[in-house]
């Protein structure tokens, strides 16, 4: 039983004549249960004919007793004798009266009625979405194209992508209603009109549900399955909008067509009804197919990764070195642990990012620099800490170049304590120094005492093309010399987050200052460094 009241029927009435399929009827009836969605939409459309035949049925029956009330006035007008001098007229032949009833061009109603019992067709406001494309062979489909990528997955979310003329031939609707609407003085605005994708959802949910196997279709999930519409016959319903209200209707870089659905939907709520109507028919014009249905496309939100990690080698670039479109090098630490993390995940892509970065030739020593993978797409979201033990394994045993350790899934939220206050943290260096003139180890033990040293360092030449032009101030908080030989040492270094080392002891023509040339009173240079301890307590620690 629909849920479905007197006064709905004159509507009920309006939009079937017009075209329109039976759930479409039901959402311009505000009708929200969904259930009433989710039954056979032929079922739904025999339901409401039965429900405004009522009414046909009984304006039927008023015209069988009014017509039989003036047969029996003729009859007894024909018992009266007529003048003698008067004949009378020959009485109408049954054949006659037959040929008559043939020839009678049918009612409104009669019309009407014969109209509501014809095959369905395609529908003058969804375009058949809400008729077969909502059906089993939809939820087929898509179920099929979810178990063919083969994803992992506890509960799901179903989008849809519908054509923007769709709001067109809605308002179009909407219009041819309003008055009907209003004259029965039913408080009914547009915005209580239940929207196509909501009707689509409700029924197209519990059977991609049950094809899947069960799994809990929710308003919000990591995995979405993405379900449009596209229809090409219709597609010039939205042009006249470019004219009348041609300030909706930008064009982007990103966008095929200017008529996305946001701008048709902008353009309606600006023009006037009277304008409207004059540019589009009311009624919408009935299309002579249904709208197509595009690829199914599957996406699970990004799962993020998070560790620390040891570099050992002294050519590894810690991403892909690409010079004028020339690879350099054969691999990167980012490469080397995204190949077991991508393959674990099954993931389509990644995003690697890192407390900082080691030039090339600089080792990564201690506890590691910290660092975080953006998984695009990943086929598989919930791995175990046992397996995240065993692809941390995996990584260690696939290079001698590199180590990772504390390898853990983290929180969108959490990937932002990496970068927070990234500048106010400290690094440890230890560097290997040459010197041009004989140094004992007297020379250098000064150093030993300098704290807090402020440096003023303009943006180094090396990486001038991908950094701007600017003075930093960076901090070296303190300093500790190890003696090797009269043209060589060791400098320890704690510094701000940022500071340029190898700037800092070779001067990089005075743009760094105070710089350690000036520091020594001769020509010094950098042969060997590596980063100690990168202080950012993140991501925690994971015993061993």
């Amino acid at each position: 039983m629909l849920p479905l009241k007197e006064k709905d029927k004159p509507v009920v009435q309006k939009l079937l004549s017009a075209g329109c399929c039976a759930r479409c009827v039901l959402r311009f009836c505000c009708v929200s249960v969904q259930a009433a969605y989710r039954k056979p939409h032929q079922e739904t459309l025999k339901e409401l004919q039965a429900f405004i035949g009522n009414t046909e049925n009984g304006k039927s029956q008023d015209s069988v007793a009014a017509d039989s009330t003036e047969e029996n006035n003729k009859s007894h007008d024909a018992t009266v004798p007529e003048p003698a001098d008067e004949p009378a007229d020959d009485p109408p032949s049954k054949r006659a009266k037959l040929e008559l009833s043939g020839t009678e061009a049918p009612s409104e109603e009669d019309a009407a009625e014969e109209k509501l019992t014809e095959e369905p067709s395609v529908c003058v406001v969804c375009l058949g979405i809400l008729q077969e494309l909502c059906g089993t062979t939809q939820a087929v489909k898509i179920a099929e194209k979810v178990k063919a990528e083969k994803y992992e997955f506890e509960t799901l979310v179903l989008s849809v992508s519908l054509p923007a003329q769709l709001c067109v031939r809605e308002h179009s609707c909407w219009l041819h209603v309003k008055k009907e609407l209003r004259e029965k003085s039913m408080a009914v605005d547009k915005d209580d009109v239940v929207q196509v994708k909501e009707a689509f959802k409700w029924v197209l949910q519990g059977l991609v549900a049950k094809e899947i196997g069960g799994v809990a279709v929710v308003a919000r999930s990591l995995f979405e399955i993405s379900v449009g519409f596209t229809h090409k016959e219709t597609d010039a319903d939205c042009h006249f909008l470019a004219t009348t209200c041609a300030d909706c209707f930008r064009p982007t870089k990103n966008k095929q067509s200017v008529f996305t659905r946001m701008a048709v939907v902008k353009a309606l709520e600006k023009i006037s009804d009277t304008k409207f109507l004059t540019h589009y028919a009311c009624p919408p014009a009935k299309p002579t197919s249904s709208c197509s249905s595009q690829d199914v496309q599957c996406l699970h939100q990004c799962v993020f990764v998070a560790g620390r990690y040891n570099k050992y080698s002294r050519s590894l670039p810690q991403t892909p070195w690409v010079i004028d479109g020339e690879r350099r090098m054969e691999s990167s630490v980012e490469e080397l642990i995204a190949e077991s993390v991508l393959s674990s995940f099954r993931s389509e892509g990644f995003n690697f990012s890192s407390s900082g970065r080691e030039d090339v030739d600089v080792r990564t020593l201690g506890t590691g620099r910290p660092f975080a993978m953006e998984l695009l797409n990943p086929h598989r979201s919930n791995l175990s800490r046992a397996e995240m033990k065993l692809l941390q394994e995996t990584i260690n045993n696939s290079s001698d170049k590199i180590k990772v350790r504390d390898l853990q899934i983290v929180s969108r939220e959490a990937m932002g304590k990496m970068k927070e206050g990234e500048e106010d943290k400290t690094k440890s260096y230890t560097a290997l120094i040459w010197t041009l003139k004989p140094i004992q180890s007297e020379d250098i033990a000064f150093m030993d005492d300098i704290k807090d040293l402020t440096l003023d360092q303009k943006t180094p030449l090396r990486v001038l093309h991908r950094r701007a032009l600017a003075v930093r101030p960076r901090v070296v908080h303190s300093m500790k010399t190890r003696f090797l030989d009269s043209h060589h040492f060791y400098l320890e270094m704690k510094t701000q987050a940022g500071t340029y080392i190898k700037e800092f002891v070779h001067g990089d023509f005075g743009r760094t200052k105070p710089n350690l040339c000036e520091l020594l009173k001769t020509d010094t240079d950098i042969l060997e460094l590596d980063v100690e301890s990168v202080d950012v307590d993140w991501p925690p620690s994971i015993p061993e």
